[in-house]
């Protein structure tokens, strides 16, 4: 039993929301993640000015806001009887903290716009998902963006949070977006967020750990897997992510392509290490990203249903 349920009933729960994700992708309103983000930010604001350190601030924002959360999803899912309900409402939740369709649709915004050869409306749609200067970027540079963006969001909205969910069923799923949420918003290693955001962003690497390495050994097993194991052993060590970078070199690798390069953030130019080797990437290499991705996803679902009908 993990955590209530059997490894099948969990194998059917995480199948059924990866399967209502592709159907629904996420909810246009009303997300449960908007209005995670907005408590977060009135949180921030209460938290900075109590009498502690930045880092203490932090660390007590990050429980506030996780904690009450993640048990309230627990009490919900503990405790139901009935299989069917089990199932359903574990995968009801697990659905609604996966990103894979949405992630898909953001990409293929991208790539669309490219194909037609608008850099105009491709410098938009790539603004919705990265945080660099869209406005000086070239093509090149916005099919980079949206690849790594797919490779790398790839493993926190997806696998990460499946596995999360493998361990802990509903609750686990929570766990990991919302804690990855919170990096995303508090994360960054700007002079605001240096000492407040340490917590969240270890917190984030740590909650990742072992779903990158998943989801990059299914890069390496469903693409060019000497290029990618290559790339990832070689690379990875180089990027500022401990996790990301590696998801991304193998990728990169697997679909014998070349990310990072120049990348404006916030009117300054930085030089990213190279990730992958081959060709620069190509608009054309954002659909060949998602099908990689979507390969990684079921490969891992096998994996777990697999594991259900060994132990059963």
């Amino acid at each position: 039993m993990f955590f209530g349920l059997s490894l099948w009933q969990l194998a059917l729960s995480l199948t059924l929301a990866f399967l209502l994700d592709k159907w629904l992708a996420e909810p246009k309103r009303f997300h449960p993640l908007i209005g995670f983000g907005n408590w977060a930010n009135w949180l921030e604001a209460r938290c900075r000015g109590l009498n502690v350190t930045p880092m203490w601030q932090g660390r007590i924002a990050w429980f506030v806001a996780v904690v009450p959360l993640v048990s309230l999803i627990a009490c919900l899912t503990i405790g139901v009887s009935s299989d069917v309900f089990t199932i359903a409402i574990h995968a009801t939740i697990v659905y609604l903290c996966l990103g894979a369709k949405s992630l898909e649709q953001h990409a293929m915004a991208i790539y669309t716009p490219l194909n037609e050869r608008d850099l105009a409306s491709g410098r938009a749609a790539v603004q919705m998902i990265v945080s660099r200067d869209a406005n000086r970027m070239d093509e090149e540079q916005i099919s980079i963006a949206a690849v790594e963006s797919v490779l790398e969001n790839g493993n926190d909205a997806v696998i990460a949070t499946l596995f999360w969910g493998l361990l802990f069923g509903a609750p686990g799923a929570v766990l990991f977006r919302l804690a990855n949420t919170l990096d995303a918003m508090w994360g960054y290693q700007s002079d605001k967020y240096l000492h407040f955001g340490r917590f969240t962003a270890k917190t984030d690497d740590w909650l990742g750990y072992l779903p990158a390495r998943i989801t990059a050994f299914g890069y390496v097993l469903l693409s060019d897997s000497k290029s990618a194991l290559e790339c990832a052993s070689q690379q990875a060590g180089q990027c500022s992510s401990p996790n990301g970078g590696l998801v991304m070199c193998a990728g990169a690798g697997g679909l014998n392509i070349q990310l990072g390069g120049k990348v404006s953030y916030h009117g300054e130019w930085i030089e990213k290490p190279p990730m992958g080797k081959g060709q620069i990437a190509q608009y054309k290499d954002i659909p060949r990203a998602c099908h990689l991705l979507n390969q990684t996803t079921w490969l891992v679902l096998g994996m777990v249903w697999a594991g259900a009908l060994l132990g059963y």
